[in-house]
């Protein structure tokens, strides 16, 4: 699979090949505690219009993606986004993840947001690894914060705070 040619906004003409890649995440079985992709209505309605992107082959192909989440509708969470990104298994250690985080930085960065979030399984030490690199501190371990095909699975919380929104 060729290397990432450029992160574009993530519409509608990308959906087959996002969740293609976010049914492969979910497979591997460290990645989310998704049982299976949502439709993409679903996927749709759930992330934030302008915090969402697709890292793009040459041919158009997608090779990656990031998407942002609204962690609550109260007013003192407006500035704090839950994000996720997926890269496709043929794709890894292309600099994929570190595009798309930039993409998705930039874009939180001019909304006025001040905290990116995740919640990265400790077993996914890729995620963790890049989310360092892009900045992402890590917060602590929510352990044994939920099921995962029944066995009880801890996740790593990462936040980015941005340094220009004070």
């Amino acid at each position: 699979m060729s290397a990432p040619v450029g992160v574009v906004p993530l519409t509608d003409a990308h959906a087959d090949e996002v969740l293609a890649i976010y049914q492969a995440g979910i497979d591997e079985g460290n990645a989310t505690f998704e049982t299976s992709a949502p439709s993409w209505e679903e996927f749709d309605a759930a992330k934030t219009p302008g915090h969402r992107f697709a890292a793009v082959d040459a041919s158009g192909r997608v090779l990656g993606w990031v998407a942002a989440s609204k962690v609550s509708d109260r007013c003192a969470y407006t500035g704090v986004v839950e994000h996720s990104v997926y890269v496709h298994p043929e794709a890894r250690g292309r600099g994929v993840a570190s595009a798309l985080l930039e993409a998705l930085i930039a874009s939180t960065e001019a909304a006025g947001i001040w905290t990116i979030q995740s919640g990265v399984f400790p077993e996914n030490t890729a995620s963790l690894a890049v989310h360092a690199r892009a900045g992402f501190r890590v917060i602590g371990t929510r352990e044994r914060i939920g099921r995962h095909h029944g066995v009880w699975r801890d996740t790593v919380l990462v936040e980015r705070r941005s340094p220009l929104i004070v």
